[in-house]
């Protein structure tokens, strides 16, 4: 190696390090109950979601009301989404979930969802530990208890975890997921891209656009554009296991 060619290594390695040590600073490892995550951030308010496959009509439509309490000395936030199943000739199957987060962590605590046609599943969540019911239709209840790999935050409300972390552009996140339907828990990565604006339900926000994807294969999970106040996600693209887009318009109802 010439003289040259080591001086121009000697030089460049510090910058090297220094865009490592930078990549290193911006992504969080999170688990539940990391400091970084705070659900405080999310006031009480009421928003409307509407979804569509693929630039059709709407499919389905829901209300996400949050309410914030205290149980047994711990903060807690209570969601209860109302929702309508559209069918060809409109309103068809109505469902309706409640969930309770520790308000600050954002760990399930527990899940109730029913519906018109569905089944109904009651929850509570322990850290690892699942335990409740689940009843079909025209069937009796089934005991479920079982313990999960680790404690995982709510996937079906994952673009929760970045808005409490706080939006910021080049921020990566890991973070572990977790649904009633999965056996185990599931890595997912967060990075956020820019804040750009978006027209949503005919109006333009300037919001947060953020990648989710599945941590193992690097597959994208959704597009989020997340906002700092109600209804925070403003539009979401969900890549479905058929190759279709689902998406999802968020709009603000204030609180009645």
């Amino acid at each position: 190696m010439t003289l040259l060619a080591s001086l121009v290594l000697f030089l460049a390695a510090p910058l090297v390090l220094a865009a490592q040590a930078a990549m290193t600073a911006d992504t969080l490892h999170l688990q539940v109950g990391s400091p970084e995550v705070d659900g405080r951030v999310f006031p009480v308010h009421l928003a409307r979601n509407r979804v569509y496959i693929e630039g059709g009509a709407p499919v389905n439509t829901w209300t996400n009301e949050l309410s914030v309490g205290d149980s047994a000395g711990v903060p807690v936030m209570r969601w209860i989404t109302r929702g309508v199943q559209l069918g060809p000739e409109g309103e068809g199957a109505t469902w309706e979930l409640h969930q309770t987060y520790n308000a600050r962590t954002l760990q399930p605590l527990a899940y109730y969802r029913t519906g018109s046609s569905g089944p109904t599943t009651r929850l509570r969540i322990d850290g690892t530990r699942v335990t409740g019911t689940q009843q079909l239709p025209g069937q009796p209840p089934r005991p479920m208890d079982r313990t999960i790999d680790r404690p995982g935050f709510f996937a079906g409300a994952s673009d929760l975890v970045p808005m409490a972390v706080g939006l910021r552009k080049g921020l990566v996140m890991t973070a572990p997921f977790w649904s009633p339907g999965m056996e185990a828990t599931e890595m997912r990565v967060f990075e956020v891209l820019d804040e750009l604006p978006v027209t949503v339900e005919g109006n333009e926000v300037r919001a947060w656009k953020v990648e989710e994807r599945h941590q193992a294969t690097g597959r994208l999970i959704a597009t989020w554009w997340l906002t700092n106040s109600s209804p925070y996600m403003v539009l979401g693209e969900v890549n479905l296991q058929d190759g279709r887009v689902q998406r999802i318009t968020g709009v603000d109802l204030g609180m009645r």
